[in-house]
């Protein structure tokens, strides 16, 4: 999976600090939900990220086993007003899932 959204430059340096240190709980829910090898990219204003999910899980279920979970909605609080949201990032969705064109296995 790749999604991307907006970092606006005055909010890198606090967007940078949180992820220096991401909260131990938040990645264990994310492991829990199926997400594997995930990595996100900063170019400019725009974050890139990238991940796998299990075979056994879907994108939709994972993210609303990663939703349901406090802590994670928690750091989202902190995370999320530091980001701008694409135009045509559905409602209820943060990041906008990218369209796979080609993959090399």
């Amino acid at each position: 999976m790749a999604q991307r959204i907006d970092l606006p430059r005055s909010n890198q340096e606090e967007y940078l600090r949180l992820h220096r240190a991401v909260w131990p709980e938040v990645e264990a829910t994310l492991t829990h939900a199926g997400i594997r090898n995930y990595s996100i990219f900063l170019v400019d204003e725009h974050l890139f990220a990238y991940f796998e999910v299990d075979d056994a899980t879907s994108l939709s279920e994972a993210s609303a086993a990663i939703a349901q979970d406090p802590k994670t909605r928690q750091w989202w609080t902190l995370t999320d007003p530091l980001q701008r949201r694409l135009e045509g990032t559905p409602d209820g969705e943060q990041w906008l899932t990218l369209k796979e064109i080609w993959h090399l296995d």
